[in-house]
């Protein structure tokens, strides 16, 4: 009788570790992050290698997935560029750009979640690409977005003869374990 006694809870121990061992966290070890547009003048481009991304892995599948950039972590090379488009996207009273999903699968596919920017919060899907290399893993994806759509009004300046485009286009690859 005491040996059925050990063995169930040596079944239920085992069962409650596998299940520990299933769920892995894997978080972000670099996250860059690319913000393209255009603009009357000249195409530009800002960039950030300062976000930060968190999942679990289940089998095949990322659950639980959730990208945070700071706003001022983007940078064009050109200080003024930067101070208007800062500005345009309210980043003192919102600092992060988020976006969070519920899963996505390994390999290439579509991820649906919510992207906010500012105080507006929208609900996305794009491609997107999960490679995973033993215990490491590679997302990549990329988004159209239109600046309006999130409460951003385009910069402009020199007295409006230089406007932004409304169309953006956010890139993100992120390396994790």
């Amino acid at each position: 009788m005491k040996n059925v006694a050990n063995f169930k809870i040596l079944v239920l121990a085992f069962g409650l570790f596998s299940g520990l061992v299933a769920a892995q966290k894997i978080t972000s070890k670099t996250v860059k992050t690319t913000v393209s547009g255009t603009s009357t003048m000249h195409d530009w481009t800002m960039t950030s290698n300062n976000g930060t991304f968190s999942a679990n892995v289940s089998g095949n599948t990322l659950t639980d997935v959730t990208y945070t950039l700071g706003a001022k972590t983007l940078k064009s090379g050109k200080g003024p560029m930067d101070t208007n488009a800062y500005k345009a996207m309210k980043a003192d009273k919102f600092p992060n750009i988020t976006f969070t999903a519920t899963s996505v699968n390994i390999g290439k596919g579509t991820i649906t979640g919510k992207l906010k920017v500012t105080d507006v919060t929208k609900t996305v899907s794009f491609p997107v690409t999960v490679v995973k290399n033993g215990t490491a893993y590679t997302i990549t994806g990329t988004e159209a977005i239109k600046l309006t759509d999130y409460g951003v009004t385009p910069p402009s300046f020199m007295m409006n003869t230089v406007k932004t485009g409304n169309d953006i286009k956010i890139s993100v690859n992120v390396s994790a374990n």
